[in-house]
């Protein structure tokens, strides 16, 4: 009973349906016992995510996008991000 309420079913309430039928079926003796251990797998990395790096640089480029590429200032991209100026200035960006 606890592996079922401490397990987040992540298929939902159809997920609980399976597991629970299965057990029945294959339950060996009269007390209810789960067959399968419940595991919650990492779901699998996306071919759509992004480095880190290519994270940052979009961050950037839109931050400059959005101050009208002014870098120094206020109000500029550098002061935005946190960044010194001469580091949007560089190619390195």
């Amino acid at each position: 009973m606890k592996a079922l309420q401490d397990y987040p079913w992540p298929g939902n309430i159809r997920e609980l349906e399976s597991v629970i039928e299965r057990a029945l079926i294959l339950c060996p003796g009269p007390i209810f016992q789960l067959v399968d251990k419940l595991e919650i797998s990492s779901p699998p990395i996306s071919s759509t995510v992004k480095t880190l790096e290519e994270s940052e640089r979009n961050q950037i480029l839109k931050t400059l996008s959005e101050t009208r590429w002014r870098i120094e200032g206020k109000d500029g991209a550098a002061a935005i991000l946190g960044l010194h100026p001469r580091y949007l200035e560089s190619e390195d960006a």
